[in-house]
């Protein structure tokens, strides 16, 4: 990791995480409720809950190509054109079947691009500047509502996000993220020219990282923490549908925009606490979002649910960020691109599905029907299932995980 940055490289830095960020909820975020008004649409929409995890399949392999032959920002600059492509196309599609296809080819080129912008800034940064830079990431996700108010109130696109055209607004995104890319600050690959086998060529390489029992146990555990963690991200917007709220995309980016602020903490929580107790400190704030959430389903506390939903950034930083930050100071330099490919894996990958295979499954049994046939979630039992979940690895990232460096320096 570099000693020293420019103003112009962070600038850089800042601008792609921006960019990175702000392409993929454009689109994703109302995508659910545009697939199920296709053709087909009830059957695939349950499908494209999976896009995230499934995209991160890709992340190794790339993130060996980035390691062993080309350029870490060039083969971002690959992936963001690929998706501007796919989701233009996308915005032509009729049927739910086709639709899903394009879109999972779309994730397969973005998801391995998260683990991309963390190799390229870690590479050009500091180690306080990373989140700050990081922050920027929220900043787009936020901004990213942008393309629906522009479509409606200057182009006179009626319900912009309930049509196809959210798909060209991703597009649009991510072929600006591809041309940012060719100004980024070099990151040339660390094992080029190094000897390989077929475990390199398939990106497998940073399995070796499993040897040490330390990162083992830090992989299991942060696997563990995905599971109630990605309960969040894919079900939260349901939740909230259920208790009636207006604003849901505006509800839920609140937790973004506190995340501007949390993003700031990391560094100071690193250095005074060291990766461990940064760490447990966020699986805290896990435990306090979902007795938040708790309280709002079973007590219809209004205030628990705006609670639950503003910790998130100290959440994401801490154990999202966070993991990033550890897994770049654990690495050889030459498997960093895939050791981050691999944390995206678990973190987004089988984590993801992983927890909405589990979830799902919690909430269908705590569902009851009326007598006209309508589904009725208790949100009480699952959440309070998540909550214990939350403190039982709180207590063992406390307990099990002794990192030997435990300190950010």
């Amino acid at each position: 990791m570099s000693t020293a940055m420019s103003g112009v490289t962070r600038l850089k830095l800042s601008a792609m995480m921006f960019l990175q960020f702000m392409m993929l909820p454009v689109w994703f975020i109302p995508m659910f409720g545009y697939v199920e008004k296709l053709q087909g649409g009830a059957a695939w929409a349950g499908w494209c809950a999976l896009l995230m995890g499934l995209g991160t399949l890709t992340s190794p392999l790339l993130g060996m190509f980035a390691d062993r032959f080309m350029n870490s920002e060039r083969v971002l600059a690959i992936c963001n054109f690929a998706g501007a492509a796919l989701l233009g196309y996308a915005y032509t599609v009729k049927d739910a079947e086709t639709l899903f296809f394009v879109l999972l080819a779309t994730m397969l080129f973005y998801m391995p691009t998260w683990s991309l912008t963390a190799t390229i800034a870690m590479s050009n940064s500091t180690t306080e500047a990373f989140p700050q830079i990081r922050v920027f990431g929220s900043l787009g996700w936020v901004a990213s509502a942008v393309f629906s108010i522009v479509g409606t109130k200057v182009f006179g696109i009626e319900n912009f996000d309930g049509t196809s055209y959210i798909f060209l607004g991703g597009a649009i995104a991510s072929a600006l993220g591809g041309v940012l890319a060719f100004f980024l600050p070099p990151t040339a690959p660390k094992a080029k020219g190094t000897p390989m086998s077929i475990v390199d060529a398939l990106g497998l390489r940073a399995l070796s990282l499993f040897k040490n029992a330390e990162f083992a146990t830090f992989a299991v555990l942060l696997l563990l923490a995905m599971i109630p963690f990605n309960w969040y991200m894919a079900y939260n917007g349901a939740y909230l549908a259920d208790k009636k709220f207006t604003y849901i995309v505006l509800t839920t980016n609140l937790g973004q925009v506190f995340e501007l602020a949390f993003m700031l903490l990391i560094p100071v929580l690193l250095r005074k606490a060291g990766y461990k107790w940064a760490m447990v400190i966020g699986l805290g704030a896990l435990v306090v979002r979902y007795a938040a959430f708790y309280l709002g389903a079973s007590q219809n506390l209004i205030a628990g649910d705006f609670a639950g939903i503003l910790v998130h950034g100290l959440i994401f930083g801490l154990l999202i960020v966070g993991s990033q930050m550890y897994v770049d100071a654990k690495a050889p330099a030459e498997l960093r691109g895939q050791a981050q490919g691999l944390i995206g894996i678990i973190t987004f990958g089988v984590g993801a599905i992983l927890s909405n295979k589990i979830f799902n499954q919690i909430l269908v049994d705590n569902a009851t029907k009326n007598a006209d046939g309508s589904i009725v979630r208790n949100w009480s039992k699952p959440y309070l299932i998540a909550l214990i979940m939350s403190v039982v690895i709180m207590i063992l990232m406390a307990t099990v995980f002794n990192p030997k460096s435990d300190k950010k320096n």
